[in-house]
């Protein structure tokens, strides 16, 4: 049985794994004629990434999963270290990478590759995190945990989910998802 926590982080993964995914495409293709849009869709991305993933998931998973993983299967000790050092630091990194793409956008190719570099490392580093837990800490705790704690994380992990993975509409946000949808630079 799946409890709905492991499900929602699974989904969010996965809506943070798509996003990241196209990240990488739309780098990968650059600019071309559509400078503006280019860059204002990245930017809208990693807003979303320190918005949603960064302050709302990654928070509960060091609250909540991480400790009750820790203290059911403390041979995961090491993994569980590694991802919280990886939480600890993703939003430095993200708001790192936005100011890089503004000194890319604003002060021009000379600085196209101080972006693209750590950019290109970042989405592989996050995209590993996500495989990490998804490998190691949630098949342990479907093994260690005891139904109230499942309770509680089912209750916890249900609060501010990520539109994106949950397709609940929130107005609020609504307009950052079409303007990435919408600004998105045609594929050739």
């Amino acid at each position: 049985m799946t409890h709905p926590a492991a499900r929602i982080i699974r989904e969010e993964h996965s809506a943070l794994g798509a996003m990241l995914r196209s990240m990488r495409m739309l780098i990968a293709a650059g600019p071309r004629d559509e400078r503006e849009r280019f860059f204002d869709v990245l930017r809208t991305m990693l807003f979303y990434i320190d918005e949603f993933p960064e302050r709302l998931h990654h928070p509960k998973e060091s609250r909540v999963l991480f400790p009750k993983v820790a203290g059911a299967a403390p041979e995961l000790a090491q993994v569980i270290g590694r991802l919280h050092a990886d939480h600890e630091s993703g939003e430095r990194r993200a708001r790192d990478l936005l100011h890089r793409l503004q000194a890319w956008e604003l002060l021009g190719e000379r600085h196209r590759q101080t972006f693209v570099v750590p950019a290109k490392s970042y989405i592989e580093f996050y995209l590993a995190h996500m495989h990490l837990e998804e490998r190691e800490i949630l098949p342990a705790a479907e093994r260690v945990l005891s139904e109230a704690d499942w309770q509680e994380m089912d209750e916890v992990f249900a609060r501010d989910r990520d539109p994106l993975a949950s397709g609940v509409v929130d107005p609020c946000y609504d307009h950052l998802f079409s303007r990435i949808v919408l600004t998105m630079p045609v594929a050739t």
